[in-house]
């Protein structure tokens, strides 16, 4: 069930409804904003980043954020790194990656690391890459995986929360790199998985992982997202075909979205 508890109007975007999604044992902080352009987009994504990192460190002394990869949330690291940050106290991961080395052009790595990473003096422990290189998708997802435990200091099984999860979605609704009615989406005792994009392996977050975080953020922009969202945001949808469904955080969930994308919403 929704319940609309909030409705603003003004500042740097047209719209936005603050919505309670209350289930059975808990309640669901829902927020969909409709910026006015691209622009107006990552002006409020910064500005809500920079929020939650303020939050972050003041509570527990260090932030951490999982990326997403694509040309939408580009502008957005080259925004952060012009900002002066405690570098030091900032732990970045990535949500998905492709099975490539990570100096390869498809990289999201590498593409963080052009736009953001490289520009500014955060210190290599901070900077929590996917590994590419072991030949072996399976393999790389369990390092990766392992890696995340001991940075939480978690066990088997526990999911621990980062501060915040930074995604997309495709024109299929698909999110991170999990693709509609791929064996990804059936994971729920991982951390991460392989996922598949038309017989390629990516390593992904799997969707329980996702939704353990304290924020997600998904940002989304253009008019060919419109038949995804109408999808994602309908009372009732098929969740393997439209993978973006599965999320539903413990924490908060935002998404922004620019006027092309949101204006049928």
């Amino acid at each position: 069930m929704l319940k609309v508890s909030k409705v603003k109007k003004g500042g740097c975007h047209n719209l936005a409804i603050v919505l309670l999604e209350v289930g059975n044992d808990e309640v669901m902080n829902k927020t969909v904003e409709v910026l006015p352009d691209r622009s107006a987009l990552v002006a409020r994504s910064l500005e809500l980043i920079l929020s939650k990192l303020e939050t972050a460190i003041e509570q527990r002394g260090r932030f951490t954020i999982a990326l997403a990869g694509g040309s939408t949330p580009k502008p957005l690291y080259e925004a952060i790194a012009a900002e002066k940050l405690p570098w030091d106290k900032i732990h970045v991961f990535w949500g998905d990656e492709r099975y490539v080395p990570p100096e390869h052009p498809d990289s999201n790595e590498l593409m963080t690391r052009q736009a953001w990473l490289d520009r500014v003096d955060i210190p290599a422990a901070n900077i929590h890459a996917i590994p590419t290189l072991e030949g072996d998708p399976a393999a790389s997802a369990a390092k990766y995986e392992q890696h995340l435990q001991e940075f939480f200091n978690s066990r088997p099984g526990e999911f621990p929360s980062l501060d915040v999860v930074l995604l997309g979605i495709g024109d299929d609704a698909h999110t991170a790199s999990l693709f509609p009615h791929t064996e990804a989406l059936k994971v729920r005792d991982r951390l991460i998985t392989v996922g598949n994009k038309d017989g390629n392996p990516r390593i992904t977050f799997t969707y329980p992982f996702i939704n353990s975080a304290r924020s997600v953020i998904f940002l989304v922009t253009g008019a060919n997202k419109r038949p995804a969202l109408a999808q994602i945001f309908a009372p009732v949808a098929d969740e393997l075909t439209y993978p973006s469904r599965l999320i539903q955080p413990q924490g908060e969930l935002w998404w922004l979205l620019d006027a092309e994308a949101g204006s049928e919403l």
